[in-house]
């Protein structure tokens, strides 16, 4: 079984950790392809000077030639007479080391460090033009000649402070670009994890949420899809039960009804048969809104430009005043029953109370609003609210031809939201109402 880091904390220190493996791994690679310039730099660099400085010493002047022509490489070394004119490299933090360590190994020899441009001075054409700075240590023998070893400048300076700035970008980069993959792979789990929970708002039967990701957020996605299939009981429970309510108060009513047509006394029986009316109207309405029709209703794309247009000439071929402005090719995924009903809902409200309805359809960047103006009285700001409560009236006659059921706003309003919009009110300020239903993009 492959391990993996199973905790958010585990997989950043893993993300961290993996960066600077990998660092070593490309420095090491990097100094692999540079093997040559490594066994002449650094550390080592002193070492053979003083390797090659006793063998030399130890020889007498008439081999040394023989010996030199065997050990010649990036690091070339050849005798002379007496030391070169050029004046010895000043101070250098760079240089630090190496001159450090030439102490340590040279012992009693005298030694100098030159750097210079082109060739070292007295030197043949080891050196191409244009090499850039070359740099030189030249070593006094006991018989009085120098040894001269030289090479370009950046053998001598290894640990300069542009390859140790060089280095260090490369490890910012390369941290970075793991990291950055690392926070995507972790980012990815949670943004379907907000996705779901504003989907959740729109759709209660969506499906559940995969468990991926680290084990703190596979817990929080187990315990989001336990949360959502308690709410879809929830409103499944609550529906039924409503649904079961309305649906057993036909009986009484039907018998009622029935009982009413031996009273002999005529208002009063029209009085009852009005109140039985009315109280069917208000089980037929609960029994729809109970059931919500719209939830189980598939989404499609929908020309909403079209759909309004067209319940707005059913509203004025039954006698209402209603004129439509808007655009058509707005298409918007929807549920195109549940949305005629929410739309048709205001349009009536405007009709029934404002005496006419004037409907337009605008496209926003990320959102279409229907906005439903009407000349009416308009609706208190204290109770603007209010009204979307099921069965709230302002009316208090409980006349049904003059306040209706009470459901009409509150029927748009759950539809709208079902869709991931709302519905809100608003006084106008030249007089009447404006209803807008606001759905996303």
């Amino acid at each position: 079984m492959r391990w993996r880091p199973n905790t958010i904390a585990s997989r950043i220190a893993f993300t961290a950790v993996l960066g600077l493996v990998v660092f070593q791994l490309v420095n090491f690679a990097l100094l692999y392809l540079e093997r040559t310039a490594v066994i002449e730099t650094g550390l080592q660099l002193p070492d053979r000077i003083a390797a090659i400085t006793e063998v030399l010493d130890a020889v007498s002047p008439a081999e040394r030639p023989r010996i030199l022509a065997h050990i010649q490489g990036p690091l070339q070394v050849r005798t002379a007479e007496a030391a070169s004119a050029a004046v010895p490299a000043e101070s250098d933090t760079n240089l630090e080391l190496l001159r450090r360590r030439l102490r340590v190994v040279l012992g009693d020899h005298h030694y100098r460090i030159l750097v210079h441009e082109g060739a070292p001075p007295g030197g043949a054409d080891a050196v191409a033009p244009g090499a850039g700075p070359q740099s030189s240590v030249e070593v006094r023998l006991r018989d009085g000649s120098w040894l001269i070893f030289a090479a370009p400048h950046r053998f001598f300076v290894r640990f300069s402070l542009m390859q140790l700035a060089v280095r260090l970008g490369l490890l910012t980069l390369v941290i970075g670009l793991l990291s950055m993959l690392a926070a995507r792979r972790l980012a990815r789990p949670i943004a379907d994890f907000a996705l779901a929970a504003e989907r959740l708002g729109v759709d209660t039967n969506a499906p559940p949420l995969a468990e991926r990701g680290p084990r703190e957020l596979r817990a929080a996605t187990r315990a989001f899809n336990r949360m959502q299939e308690r709410l879809r009981r929830f409103i499944a429970d609550r529906t039924q039960m409503l649904a079961a309510m309305s649906h057993d108060l036909r009986t009484p009513l039907t018998r009622l009804r029935l009982r009413t047509e031996f009273i002999d006394d005529a208002e009063l029986q029209r009085k009852m048969l009005a109140d039985l009316d009315e109280m069917s109207a208000m089980v037929e309405s609960t029994l729809a809104f109970a059931r919500g029709d719209g939830e189980s209703e598939p989404r499609t794309q929908v020309d909403l430009g079209l759909l309004v247009e067209g319940l707005c000439e059913d509203a004025t071929d039954a006698g209402g005043a209603v004129s439509f402005t808007g655009p058509r090719g707005i298409d918007v995924s929807c549920r195109p029953n549940a949305l005629r009903r929410a739309v048709a809902n205001l349009i009536e409200n405007a009709v029934k109370y404002g005496g006419s309805a004037r409907v337009a359809v605008n496209a926003e960047p990320e959102r279409v609003v229907i906005a439903v103006d009407d000349d009416g009285p308009g609706i208190p700001p204290e109770e603007q609210e209010k009204v979307f409560a099921p069965f709230y009236r302002l009316d208090r006659s409980r006349n049904r031809d003059t306040g209706g059921v009470g459901l009409g706003l509150a029927v748009a309003r759950t539809v709208a939201r079902g869709h991931g919009g709302d519905v809100t009110l608003a006084n106008r300020s030249e007089g009447g109402l404006s209803a807008r239903l606001e759905l996303p993009l």
